[in-house]
């Protein structure tokens, strides 16, 4: 239900944690903008262009990160937030619509939808705050939107020749990504206060839990597709289990009690500040290891090449390693003894260009399920904003 326009903009500390429904679909919007990412990647026959394909990945991760956390500090009920949510809908979908086209003329594209995104976000936050006389927030969203106009410059100027001038491009995403780390120091205002990050709630950790989630079903729906387009047979349908298994155990690395967990101080603001850099990491495991199941699923037999070797074992490893990263920075806690099992899958790289693209899954499916299966050590880390201890 839509609240009238003149109730608060800021989120009262004890309103509810859920998302609500346009925030669900907003982040299937973008979970679709993320199979196209996949389908790109997998057309490509070698790894060029492979910086450029991370930069726009990046870019579409940092626009769902910067709303959600804007419907953290702010009501989603509120109609101006439910403006905010649905303009950056629009947004990723100009981004993914652009995406195959970008070195043919549709850079502005890309880069106007991106821009906009984020300078209407902060337009219409700092006038409605203004409105509301609430001087706080409304200096929090005049930060945020002092650093995007910054890096708009760079990314509409490295998009006017109609090809993206990628060093204008990374020097724009670095300003977005930086801004963000350092608390957004502007003119006259400052940093925004490291005690705005106390005010995180269960609501975010929702949204990222939510997200990577969603994000899990392109391993599965990218190679249906593939299926559906081809002759069905026994290695095609056992590639797709194969990505099906994959999925679920990915899964379980990301959701690993996540029932039982408390954050609270140092280490919720720090796991705010970290979440959307160490998830990024995730969710490109999570496209690499969609995209190798579009190449497994269309041709499961025969010699693997490096590239696909790359993507099967490189998509599940990478997501591994975001979720241990963002458990060591929060925790200073690394599950080594389930970390130990993802050792196999790189071992046998030397020889595992001769092998079926489809023998290389097992590998790695198997290294996952030992991962999932290996009793943990006296402290346990939860996903999202979380964690838990247990006895040692």
């Amino acid at each position: 239900m839509t609240t009238g326009g003149t109730a608060a903009l800021v989120r009262r500390p004890e309103g509810s944690a859920r998302a609500t429904l346009l925030e669900l679909l907003f982040d299937v919007v973008f979970v679709a903008a993320l199979a196209m990412v996949s389908t790109l990647i997998a057309e490509r026959e070698s790894w060029t262009g492979a910086a450029e394909v991370l930069l726009t990945l990046t870019a579409i991760w940092w626009t769902w990160s910067i709303t959600s956390t804007t419907t953290e500090f702010y009501d989603p009920d509120q109609r101006p937030i439910q403006v905010i949510l649905m303009v950056a809908m629009v947004g990723s979908v100009g981004m993914a619509a652009a995406l195959p086209m970008l070195s043919a003329g549709h850079a502005l594209v890309f880069a106007i939808a991106y821009v906009t995104t984020h300078v209407v976000r902060g337009i219409v936050l700092t006038t409605s705050l203004h409105r509301q006389r609430h001087q706080e927030a409304m200096e929090r969203a005049a930060r945020f939107l002092f650093w995007f106009v910054v890096s708009g410059v760079f990314w509409v100027t490295g998009a006017l020749t109609g090809a993206p001038d990628w060093r204008l491009w990374s020097v724009a995403i670095a300003i977005d990504l930086i801004a963000a780390a350092v608390r957004y120091p502007t003119p006259w205002l400052g940093q925004v206060p490291i005690e705005q990050y106390d005010r995180t709630t269960g609501h975010l950790a929702e949204r990222y839990q939510q997200f990577i989630i969603l994000a899990l079903g392109d391993i599965i729906l990218v190679p249906t597709l593939e299926v559906s387009r081809n002759q069905f047979d026994r290695f095609r349908l056992t590639a797709l289990f194969c990505a099906f298994a994959i999925m679920l155990l990915l899964w379980q690395v990301y959701v690993f009690r996540a029932n039982q967990f408390r954050l609270a101080g140092t280490e919720a603001r720090q796991a705010s500040r970290l979440a959307p850099y160490t998830h990024l990491v995730m969710l490109a495991g999570v496209i690499g290891t969609a995209t190798s199941f579009d190449l497994v699923v269309a041709q499961p037999t025969g010699a693997t090449p490096v590239r696909w070797l790359m993507l099967i074992v490189g998509g599940p490893l990478l997501f591994v390693l975001g979720r241990t990263l963002f458990t060591w920075l929060v925790t200073n806690n690394v599950p080594w003894r389930r970390l130990a099992w993802q050792l196999p899958a790189l071992l046998v790289l030397p020889w595992a260009g001769g092998w079926p693209p489809l023998l290389v899954t097992v590998v790695v499916a198997v290294g996952l399920a030992g991962h999932i299966l290996t009793p943990g050590a006296g402290r346990e880390t939860k996903p999202g904003l979380e964690r838990r201890r247990t006895d040692d």
